[in-house]
Formats: structure tokens, C-alpha cells, sequence
């Protein structure tokens, strides 16, 4: 049975939300929002940060039509929750089995978000949740699901520092710079294997072909070519050998031959570090040379072992003494039918080094190639860019209406924006503000989810990717993202809290 039809949707939250119904005041509306609270890994020079991934949670989990099955299987297993004797646990039951009833099964919330691709800065709220009435109290169950937001965003954030990086060194040694096409397929998706499920590696694995087309993650390029782009592919790969196939067969000269053979006028890959890798470069790459040589195609080194900056120098000299080199209108010299891929521990440090190593022999940067698995995929956190969900508004059962915050004295980083809010563009960089000085219009927050799905149309992958491309360029790579109105709101709030809690 499929994890997502086994588990049922009245669970999918954390455990204290589930209890979070009883222990909000008496409310006819509640807001809440979602931000990033600093550039990945607190880079303050750099804060640029791509929006992408909510299309995901709200077609496959808020739009899901709950059912009594849902609460049925929540009475059981709430029923055994409470620590320490397992005993039963409060989950809003009548609420659920209210809006089945009455809602026609959907959640009834709205929630209201950028748009995909869109770049951005810390503290631009990303989405917003209302919830109104009696279901007010459900305002942040759904959190859970869309703060798994920050893992998208977080790796086609990474996935493009990435490319600047590489983008960089291209403007120096290739003739055509960052314009280049071959930038695009520079850094290659290696982290299927050391994803946790399969929908790490499908949200994961998209959210990096945002900005390259390189992929070995068979489940994103094809999630992303029929489910997200009508059917136009997205990602691309090469046939490239593994130590499996070096070893099967008696010498690695072998092997090379029979790739030469089967794919030797197109582009292919072999590890060369089966044994030693040193002396496959002075002999094996020297003794194939003439095979390769006429069959006209293109060869990729591959070390997969050592020192990632002298495994790669030491490939690009092998290519040169063996194949020869041309030197480009900038002064750096191109490898001739031969390049380089370093695949082993890689990171967006080790990209920078080896490529400053590489400039500095005079080796050009298109004659290498990365492929980055668990350093693309797995070493993010929710933590890289902080994200966080936080109550913004409620309006009281007597009718009172306040806009709160939280402001903690003892981390400032983590004060939160008061009242509904609102995102719009101010010199190109999205800003925020109260929701009631922005016109409903000009407001980038758009509904995406209604009280029930609503007739929204996604734009499909080939325009996000040129979304993206598009801001990040022109997005300064620090801004100032709070509104005059927004701070002053800040303030206000803050110094009436005070005050409250002084006179308490």
C-alpha cells in the first residue's frame, strides 16, 4: 500500500497542533504566514532565495478531499497519543467531521502564495493562511504540510548559488561567458541514490532543473517533463559507466573500448579510479586515444576518489598531452573531444576551488563538468534559511480585532510580522506590506486554494525556469524588504505588547 493512502490526512500535521484548537482564545478569524528568515546559511552579502515547491503540497496534500474513513482512523490512533500512559489525545474531531459534512470534505481554508520562480528576499511572507468562523481554530493545522516548502526552495536556492559560481569562472575563460550553452549542463543531479523517498528525490531533483538540465534523477526530470511541462522534456543525461561495469570486465581498456564502440560519436562517461587512477590516465586514456580520436564524439573523465582538485588538474593534463588543446579568444585553453566531471564530494566550496585551481593552470572552465548528490539534496535543513510559519491577526469571538507578533528579545532575527500582509514590487524587489495599504490588485500573494480547489492555472516548468533566470539576475543580491508602512506597523505593535505585558 502507498505511504500517502495508508496514512490519513487527519494526521499530517505535528503532534501539538493537533491540540491547538483548545488552547486558542474564542476566535471568529485567524491569519497566519510563512517566511525565510536569512539568506542560506546566514549569508548576509548574498540573500537571493527562489520561491518554489507550493504547487506541490497544495495539488497533492491540501486539496485532498477528506473523508470519514480520515477521522475514523484519527479516533483510533488519537485515542493511544497521550504520554505517558497512552491515553486519549484532543484532535479537533467535531471540526473535521464538520466541514466533511458541510464543506464537501476539503479543508476550509485559504491560502494565498507568490508565485513560483519568483526571487526573493528574507522576510517577504511567502504564503498565507485565513481561517474563518468556526473553523478559525484550524488556521495552522495545515502548517506542517506547507512549511516542507523550505526543502524546494532551499535546494534550487543552492542549485543556483551553484551556477554563479561556475557562471563566474565562465565569464572569465569561455568565449561566449555566462551566455554560453554549455553552462546549463555544468552541474549534474547525482542525489537520487541518497534520498530518503521517492518524493524528496522528485521535489529535490526538480527544483534544481530550475536552473540546469543535467540530471541522473529519472524520478524529477520525469515528474517534471509530464506533470509539470505538458509533456516537453526538461532534464537530460549522458550513458556513463560505474565501477560495476570497470570491473566486469577484464582491463578498464576494455571497457573504455566497448563505450567508444556503443556510444563513441555522441558524448559519454567512464570512472577512471577502478584501480589507480594515475596510471589509467598515463596508459589506459593514451592507448584509446586513436579509437576515440576517429570516432569523432566527446569523452568524459571521471574521478571518483582523492583530492577533488588534483583529481580534476590531473585529468585536464592527461586530455591535453593526449588529445592536445586549443587556446580560446580569452587566453584559456579547451581540452580537444575530452573534459572532466568531479561527482565525489562535491560542494559549492569545492566548485569554487577547483575552478580557481583549474583558471589558474589556464584550463578553461567548459572543459569541466560537477555532479553533486548528497551535497545537493541532503546537507539542507529547514535551518539553512530559516523558515517559519507565525500567527499574524485575530479577530476575537466579541469582535476585536489584533494584529499580533512575536518579538523575542533574546534572538531579534525572529520577530514576526503583525497583521495581514501584503507583497508587492518596489524597484524589482518584492516588499511587504499591511494588507490594507496595498490595492488587492497589486498584491503578489495570490489565492491558490480556497476553502476547496479553485481554477488556478500553473504556469508550466519552462516558464518558472525563465522566471527564475529572469529575477535572480536583476534581484539585488541584498535588499531591504520590509515596507516604511510594514516597520512602522512593527513598531506600533511591539510598543502596545509592551506595554500590555507592563501592565500585567
Amino acid at each position: 500500500m502507498n505511504v500517502h493512502d495508508y496514512i490519513p490526512i487527519s494526521v499530517l500535521t505535528d503532534s501539538y497542533k493537533a491540540s491547538h484548537f483548545v488552547q486558542y482564545p474564542d476566535a471568529t478569524k485567524m491569519v497566519a504566514y510563512g517566511e525565510f528568515r536569512q539568506g542560506f546559511d546566514g549569508d548576509e552579502k548574498d540573500t537571493r532565495m527562489i520561491w518554489y515547491g507550493i504547487r506541490y503540497i497544495i495539488e497533492h496534500y491540501v486539496e485532498r478531499k477528506w473523508t470519514r474513513e480520515d477521522v475514523d482512523k484519527a479516533d483510533v490512533f488519537y485515542s493511544g497519543h497521550m504520554a505517558p500512559m497512552h491515553s486519549s489525545y484532543p484532535y479537533p474531531r467535531d471540526l473535521f467531521l464538520k466541514f466533511i459534512e458541510e464543506n464537501d470534505g476539503y479543508m476550509p481554508v485559504k491560502v494565498q502564495a507568490l508565485p513560483e520562480g519568483m526571487v526573493i528576499a528574507p522576510h517577504v511572507p511567502v504564503f498565507q493562511i485565513t481561517a474563518e468562523g468556526e473553523y478559525a481554530p484550524l488556521c495552522t493545522f495545515l502548517e506542517t504540510l506547507l512549511v516542507q516548502t523550505w526543502y524546494p526552495v532551499t535546494v534550487a536556492t543552492l542549485s543556483r548559488r551553484a551556477k554563479d559560481i561556475i557562471a563566474d569562472a565562465f565569464e572569465v575563460s569561455v568565449d561566449e561567458g555566462r551566455d554560453s550553452p554549455l553552462l546549463a549542463s555544468r552541474l549534474h543531479d547525482f542525489g537520487f541514490r541518497g534520498c530518503t523517498c521517492m518524493e524528496q528525490s522528485v521535489l529535490g531533483g526538480v527544483s534544481h532543473l530550475l536552473n540546469f538540465d543535467g540530471t541522473d534523477t529519472l524520478s524529477a526530470a520525469y515528474y517534471a517533463q509530464f506533470a509539470l511541462n505538458s509533456g516537453k522534456p526538461v532534464g537530460m543525461s549522458i550513458p556513463a559507466t560505474e565501477h560495476s561495469v570497470m570491473t566486469a570486465w577484464p582491463t578498464e581498456r576494455e571497457a573504455i573500448e566497448n563505450m567508444i564502440q556503443k556510444f563513441g560519436t555522441g558524448l559519454f562517461a567512464t570512472v577512471m579510479d577502478s584501480y589507480n587512477y594515475q596510471k589509467a590516465l598515463d596508459t589506459v586514456v593514451p592507448a584509446v586515444s586513436a579509437q576515440m580520436i576517429e570516432s569523432g564524439g566527446y569523452w568524459v573523465l571521471r574521478p571518483d576518489s582523492g583530492d577533488p582538485k588534483d583529481s580534476v588538474l590531473a585529468a585536464l593534463r592527461a586530455a591535453e598531452k593526449t588529445f592536445g588543446v586549443t587556446v580560446n579568444n580569452k587566453g584559456y585553453k579547451v581540452t580537444q573531444g575530452v573534459g572532466v566531471i568531479q561527482g565525489d564530494g562535491v560542494s559549492t566550496p569545492v566548485i569554487a576551488d577547483i575552478l580557481r585551481y583549474a583558471l589558474a593552470e589556464g584550463y578553461s572552465a567548459q572543459n569541466i563538468a560537477f555532479g553533486m548528490g548528497g551535497g545537493l539534496l541532503q546537507r539542507v535543513n529547514r535551518d539553512t534559511l530559516s523558515m517559519a510559519v507565525k500567527l499574524c491577526h485575530i479577530t476575537y469571538a466579541d469582535g476585536n480585532s489584533v494584529d499580533v507578533m512575536k518579538f523575542p528579545v533574546s534572538d531579534t532575527s525572529k520577530t514576526s510580522l503583525p497583521g495581514e500582509v501584503a507583497v508587492t514590487l518596489v524597484d524589482g524587489v518584492p516588499t511587504v506590506f499591511p494588507a490594507s495599504s496595498v490595492n488587492p490588485q497589486d498584491n503578489l500573494l495570490h489565492v491558490v486554494y480556497d476553502r476547496k480547489p479553485i481554477q488556478h492555472t500553473w504556469p508550466d516548468f519552462d516558464s518558472v525556469k525563465q522566471r527564475v533566470a529572469a529575477e535572480w539576475d536583476s534581484m539585488p543580491r541584498a535588499a531591504h524588504t520590509l515596507s516604511t508602512e510594514m516597520e512602522e506597523k512593527q513598531k506600533r505593535v511591539r510598543e502596545k505588547l509592551v506595554s500590555q505585558a507592563q501592565a500585567s
